[in-house]
């Protein structure tokens, strides 16, 4: 019996550990996003696959108030909001953040509506997909923009 519970210890102990990695990894992301039932779907496959913290925004208002507030590591961008039909300008102000600026993922069901110079500052999920998708794209390390363009090998 006691080994069963070291292995049940030692499962549980990795899992915690795993917990903690995505934390780190994904850390606070910002869901921008009008669509209430979309926006609960992403948040909810976040927060399961392990994100420290999500907050919903529904308008550039809110965007506005949450990037002061949070400071998220990425944000997943709905670009025809119900306030504005350019939400692909937030993409802008995030490339103007700082050093490090969030990570972008554009979520729309019209990609041909961002400007190209903007989609280069992040990658393009098309709606409808599968939320999972997101999870995969935000742990993978194909960023895009200007200093993923920078750091890349010549080639």
């Amino acid at each position: 019996m006691a080994k069963t519970d070291r292995m049940v210890s030692q499962g549980l102990a990795e899992a915690a550990r795993q917990r903690s990695r995505m934390r780190r990894e994904f850390g606070r992301i910002l869901v921008v996003e009008d669509d209430a039932l979309l926006a609960m779907a992403i948040e909810q496959t976040l927060l399961d696959a392990g994100a420290a913290d999500v907050t919903i925004c529904s308008s550039s208002e809110q965007v506005l108030v949450a990037l002061r507030e949070k400071r998220p590591h990425a944000v997943v961008l709905d670009i025809h909001l119900a306030d504005r039909d350019d939400g692909w300008a937030i993409a802008e102000l995030l490339s103007d953040i700082g050093p490090k600026p969030p990570r972008i993922v554009f979520s729309t069901g019209t990609p041909q509506d961002i400007p190209p110079a903007i989609a280069q500052l992040g990658t393009i999920l098309e709606k409808p997909y599968d939320p999972s998708d997101l999870v995969t794209l935000l742990l993978g390390s194909d960023r895009r923009g200007l200093f993923s363009r920078l750091l890349k090998p010549a080639g």
